[in-house]
């Protein structure tokens, strides 16, 4: 692992609310719903290797989903890398891996990794081609690359303004970044289904008071931070609807829709394994 440490933060860049995400996450059924079913993700990819693989998270955190990786990593070494010290101080709390702050233009290491995640920071970046090519340079010619991302513009609000997001996607338009950018598609699908409709009638609502007002409505962190507050009952069905999920997409049965996308590529210079075929 490099020993050095480069700090490229871009004009403007300003960090997420750590806060407040740390104190969500560990109950938050939208938190535990995306671990599971990156849990289940990664542990088909990592059970078939030899132990001593290597797994990189760029774009840790706070550590919430590093730490259900070093848990289905056992046999692996896993290391998280974030832009931001004040995420890699939670995720100290949650983790014993080895944790780097590191641009991810300026990721240098000595060896490759066999995986490696990006959950929900690919729409963070101005230019998303360039940070997938740089990932694919520490990917190792067999590796993995498991993303997840927003899905569908329509969805956009202010959670996306809080949260600085350039884009959300579709499924077509994340193939063709990673596409363009050196990769194959081995599997790509929507999921988080059930939380479509509680979406749409959110962003309704939220114009629709905009119009009755005549004015804005109350200013993009509080209404994305209301987003995080626990609703027991509420949490306990989401989970429960998006359970699932996780066990299809594992088995790479791709979901009709949802909220947001995952997505599994490898290299494009290696020749696809045997029997296999992107979804």
């Amino acid at each position: 692992m490099s020993k050095s440490a480069t700090i490229v933060k871009p004009p403007g860049d300003e960090a997420p609310d750590f806060d407040h995400l740390f104190a969500a996450e560990d109950r938050h059924f939208w938190f535990r719903s995306r671990n599971d079913v990156i849990a289940r993700v990664v542990r088909g990819l990592t059970d078939k290797m030899a132990p001593g693989y290597r797994v990189l998270e760029v774009g840790c955190g706070t550590g919430n989903v590093l730490r259900a990786l070093e848990k289905v990593c056992a046999r692996g070494e896993t290391i998280g890398l974030d832009l931001f010290e004040q995420g890699l101080q939670f995720a100290r709390q949650r983790t014993s891996c080895p944790l780097i702050q590191v641009d991810i233009h300026a990721m240098k290491f000595d060896a490759p990794f066999e995986v490696v995640g990006m959950f929900d920071v690919l729409e963070h970046l101005p230019d998303d081609r360039r940070a997938l090519q740089d990932v694919r340079r520490v990917l190792a010619p067999t590796g993995r690359l498991l993303l997840t991302v927003p899905a569908h513009m329509a969805l956009w609000s202010h959670t996306d303004e809080f949260a600085n997001h350039y884009r959300r996607y579709s499924v077509a338009q994340l193939r063709q970044a990673l596409t363009e950018s050196g990769y194959r598609v081995e599997f790509a699908s929507e999921f988080m289904m059930a939380l479509v409709p509680f979406m749409w009638l959110n962003r309704r609502a939220a114009s629709m008071l905009r119009r009755l007002r005549g004015g804005p409505v109350p200013d993009a962190k509080s209404l994305a931070l209301s987003e995080l507050r626990i609703v027991p009952g509420f949490n306990r069905i989401m989970s429960w609807l998006l359970g699932w999920e996780a066990r299809l997409l594992a088995r790479r049965r791709p979901l009709p829709f949802g909220a947001s996308i995952i997505a599994l590529a490898c290299r494009d210079d290696v020749a696809p394994a045997s029997g296999r075929q992107a979804a």
